[in-house]
């Protein structure tokens, strides 16, 4: 049975099937194939162009994008807001018009306001990927993390991944429990209760507050950068401490299973929320996520651009 995928644009996990995922982690694989030839780019988009529009500033996330849609033969423009006109007050809206009248084929945004991707996805005639939006969602870097535990593991299903840190303020923690949900792994969170979300509980989560009791047996351990810029007061009393007591070190891996995976989205606090010698040692996957950021975002752009046309599709 030929399987079309049916959504216009990449705007969250949430509305995603098991299907959906699934066949965007297969034409990843088929992606990372790609890149590790000597001959990288592909004829897939040619013609295409797509507009990386970042309003908050990500080096990796927006390079990775940018080199996606280069291999896959498309025209990419970034677009630096910082420079733009909408530091001079031009709305949200007066952007996506006058990007729209342009004819990109794609728009990846990044923007710090929760739903302001979606906003914009209602004004462009073109497919549109979220780049990551406020404390909302960040689907590719899911995506990424699912494939490279896939590669690692050989499954989703059934496996144990412990997310630890500042959950309450990242959207990496919310379409990573989304994703994995949905793919059939059991999935902890573990942090102090000042870096938990109200409702979190509601998410098919077990929460944790300690480590140790949270890392027991775990296939896989995530660690989040503390996101000290989308914090206002106190949440933890001092880096020091909050290394201690959260801060993933060769000890506390120990309660993990020997084989765990020791992830991290990046950029990393080294001595805060991960010792270097965890972050540089056997466990670590670290550098695997950036090579699967590049084959997903190949893989999403393709599935928009190409998979869509030949099927029924829906917003």
């Amino acid at each position: 049975m030929v399987f079309y995928f049916p959504h216009r644009h990449l705007l969250g996990i949430k509305g995603l099937s098991e299907q959906d995922i699934t066949y965007i982690l297969d034409k990843a694989d088929a992606a990372v194939q790609i890149s590790r030839q000597r001959e990288k780019k592909t004829t897939t988009l040619r013609g295409l162009t797509q507009i990386n529009l970042f309003f908050e500033a990500s080096t990796r996330t927006q390079s990775s994008f940018e080199l996606a849609g280069k291999r896959l033969g498309a025209d990419v423009m970034n677009m630096s807001v910082s420079n733009s006109s909408v530091k001079k007050g031009e709305t949200l809206i007066d952007t996506a018009m006058t990007l729209n009248a342009m004819r990109p084929d794609v728009l990846v945004v990044r923007h710090s306001s929760a739903g302001a991707v979606a906003l914009l996805a209602q004004k462009v005639a073109c497919s549109v990927v979220n780049a990551g939006d406020g404390q909302h969602e960040h689907p590719t870097q899911a995506l990424l993390d699912a494939l490279t535990i896939r590669r690692a593991k050989g499954r989703l299903s059934g496996i144990t991944v412990a997310i630890c840190g500042d959950i309450s303020h990242s959207r990496v923690a919310r379409s990573n429990i989304i994703l994995l949900n949905q793919m059939g792994a059991r999935v902890r969170v573990v942090a102090p209760p000042t870096l938990l979300p109200t409702g979190i509980a509601d998410m098919s989560v077990e929460v944790f507050h300690d480590m140790k009791e949270g890392l027991k047996g775990a296939d896989v351990v995530m660690m989040l950068r503390l996101q000290k810029e989308r914090m206002s007061g106190a949440f933890v009393p001092s880096m020091r401490e909050y290394f201690r007591f959260w801060g993933l070190d060769a000890e506390k891996l120990k309660a993990a299973k020997e084989d765990a995976l020791v992830m991290h989205p990046g950029p990393m606090n080294r001595g805060v929320e991960i010792a270097s010698e965890v972050a540089d040692g056997p466990q670590s996957v670290i550098e695997q996520q950036v090579e699967m950021g590049v084959a997903v975002r190949m893989a999403v752009m393709e599935t928009l651009l190409v998979s869509q046309n030949q099927g029924p599709r829906s917003e």
